[in-house]
């Protein structure tokens, strides 16, 4: 956006991807969601038709952060390194729902997590060093992380 007008073609490529790859990990890991619906969970547990809701609105979120940065006049450099954290850090948001859900291995997936949130963390200091409203779009999902990780662990400890 370094002119302030919208590249509506780019805006919608970057927000698609985010939520291709969820839409893709939630297919992959289908069966395994049906399975946790049989598992204790920790008290704070929402209902399950929250899950798609919420990781619908952060992908959305997640991928005009990335818009902003992909299209911001800072250096090509500078943007390469901040989407290429971005490209890790979804790529690792990818796996996770396969490791808890289609594997089942809940204490490897809160590892995973951890291991996800400090990429996620890393990638919004890039994204808000070339665009703060980037960084700031991306506190929903670490907030959101950070809870997944209480119900991930309460998921582990409980089964």
């Amino acid at each position: 956006m370094k002119n302030g007008r919208i590249k509506w073609k780019q805006l919608l490529i970057c927000v698609a991807l985010p939520l291709a790859v969820g839409a893709l990990a939630g297919l992959l890991s289908r069966r395994g969601m049906e399975d946790y619906q049989k598992l204790y969970k920790p008290l704070l547990a929402p209902p399950s038709w929250v899950f798609p809701v919420v990781w619908t609105i952060l992908y959305v979120l997640m991928g005009v952060a990335s818009y902003l940065v992909y299209t911001s006049a800072a250096s090509p450099e500078r943007i390469r390194r901040a989407m290429s954290a971005y490209a890790l850090q979804l790529a690792a948001n990818f796996i996770w729902p396969l490791i808890f859900f289609a594997l089942g291995a809940t204490l490897a997936a809160f590892i995973w997590l951890i291991v996800l949130f400090a990429l996620a963390l890393a990638c919004a200091l890039r994204f808000g060093y070339i665009d703060a409203r980037a960084g700031r779009l991306f506190a929903p999902y670490l907030v959101w992380l950070f809870f997944a990780a209480y119900l991930n662990l309460g998921v582990y400890l409980l089964n």
